[in-house]
């Protein structure tokens, strides 16, 4: 009889750390997905103004693309891997959140990752009466 109450109990702790750390992990890829998409923003606002003004066209400039999205990344504690694609701008977020209750049963960490795409975009100025 003990030794049944004893292995319940441990199921109950571990669906307890499953729904704890599960809601954790939830959060941090929340978390992780606005960094991205953030990221991403940041990143498609590198638009080479001489194409820009001579062509009327939106193009990035892919080196400073990459490097305001990493520095967008740098600047909120996250880190990631960036990519230029023509026009688009992907950013993933990866990070590590921490257990507390599924820590008991050998998973200390949780992996999660977030994506973010982005491109120019053309703005339209509104004029209120």
């Amino acid at each position: 009889m003990t030794a049944f109450i004893a292995s319940i109990m441990i199921a109950l702790l571990a669906l307890t750390g499953l729904v704890l750390d599960g809601g954790s992990a939830l959060a941090a890829k929340v978390r992780a997905n606005g960094q991205a998409e953030a990221a991403a923003r940041a990143g498609a606002q590198a638009i080479d103004l001489t194409t820009y003004r001579t062509n009327n066209r939106l193009q990035l400039m892919p080196a400073h693309a990459a490097a305001n999205a990493q520095n967008f990344l740098t600047s909120v504690g996250a880190t990631g891997a960036v990519t230029v694609a023509g026009n688009t701008v992907t950013v993933t977020v990866t990070t590590s959140q921490p257990t507390q209750l599924l820590g008991l049963i050998g998973i200390s960490n949780l992996s999660v990752h977030g994506t973010g795409s982005a491109l120019p975009q053309r703005g339209v100025m509104t004029i209120d009466p």
